[in-house]
């Protein structure tokens, strides 16, 4: 298994370590709902240097990005970041993705860690363009400082206004006293915040530093286990439960980062679904009646009748109710339906209701 440069100052923490997209990670610490309201009401920091970037330079990197990826990556300017996916030739989704533009000729790709290896088979494979593709995966570290009081206090670490970062832009600058860090106003907690790309050797000086800068404003340190709660309460989707290889954007209610204004790997699919509609939907929903939903539940109508699967579930530590994700037939899709989570021999009411949940 692999490990972050972080590692042992986890275990020293006394987080709970469990095998994680081939990385031992921290799960958590204190507890899952003590960490998730840290984050929604103050701060948490995340370890997620298991993720996986890769940095495309040359004359035609532009090119490369447009062909592997759904969103129109042309519209970037620089310092600025898209949210985006890699459909595969039958519409279904590779991964999901931040592209960052760092100039015109140089895009840096972050990417899901259980996906890594085959996102980097399928990035080369799609290389025919006057470019180059270095994975730095195995020399990055990426804290994700993430709450309303992150900004405030992480000003203290860089001279950079990082109240003027608009969100999904970042800045390249110096961090914590370390020099070409990335800052950017992205994450996947929906709490505000910022995310740091770092050199591994100087990790844990980072880390040391962030912590005494957030000690007066209540940091904590968070496990994956919060930063899967609180995404789900903003209904973001996590690859491999939310979106798979056999899942199109369409049917995940990611239309927004599909342009047609160019040609990518499996638009022609893609169009075909958008003129057509498709026939399975991902929707969200709360529990009516009291029960947590949980990741391949089976979802039936009145009648007993399985009309999806639950992607995603939990209990909300913000509403105390059981909030999840699931597909269901396109004619249960509407805000207002009332559909069943089949809970061992209970057949518990929910009801589908629109994002975010908080």
């Amino acid at each position: 298994m692999k490990k972050t440069a972080l590692n042992q100052k986890h275990i020293d923490l006394g987080a709970k370590m469990v095998p994680f997209a081939g990385f031992e990670m921290p799960v958590q610490y204190s507890g899952v709902t003590e960490e998730h309201m840290a984050v929604r009401e103050k701060l948490g920091v995340f370890d997620v240097s298991h993720m996986g970037q890769f940095r495309v330079k040359g004359k035609e990197a532009l090119d490369l990005v447009q062909k592997i990826t759904s969103n129109d990556a042309a519209k970037l300017k620089v310092n600025q970041a898209q949210y985006s996916c890699m459909p595969n030739e039958k519409g279904g989704i590779v991964d999901d993705l931040i592209v960052y533009k760092i100039s015109d000729e140089e895009y840096f790709l972050v990417v899901n860690a259980g996906c890594l290896d085959k996102d980097w088979d399928w990035v080369n494979k799609h290389n025919s363009f006057d470019c180059t593709v270095t994975n730095e995966s195995d020399d990055t570290s990426l804290l994700a400082i993430q709450g309303p009081k992150a900004i405030e206090a992480m000003q203290a670490l860089t001279d950079v206004d990082l109240e003027e970062i608009p969100f999904y832009h970042f800045r390249i600058e110096t961090f914590a006293g370390i020099e070409n860090a990335i800052i950017s106003a992205t994450g996947y907690t929906g709490a505000g915040g910022i995310e740091v790309y770092l050199p591994n050797a100087v990790a844990n000086e980072v880390w040391d530093k962030v912590m005494e800068a957030g000690k007066e404003f209540g940091i904590a340190p968070c496990g994956l286990a919060a930063r899967d709660t609180l995404r789900l309460e903003k209904g973001y989707c996590l690859y491999g439960n939310d979106i798979d290889m056999e899942t199109s954007p369409l049917e995940a209610g990611l239309g927004w980062i599909t342009k047609f204004t160019k040609d990518f790997i499996g638009s022609d699919i893609l169009k075909i679904q958008k003129e057509n509609g498709v026939d399975k939907k991902l929707v969200a929903f709360k529990m009516i009646d009291r029960g947590v939903p949980r990741h391949d539940y089976e979802i039936v109508d009145a009648d007993g009748n399985v009309i999806g699967k639950v992607t995603s579930g939990t209990q909300s530590p913000i509403l105390k109710e059981g909030i999840g994700l699931g597909y269901v037939q396109k004619k249960y899709a509407k805000k207002g339906s009332e559909i069943y989570i089949q809970v061992r021999k209970k057949q518990l009411k929910a009801e589908v209701v629109s994002l975010p949940f908080v």
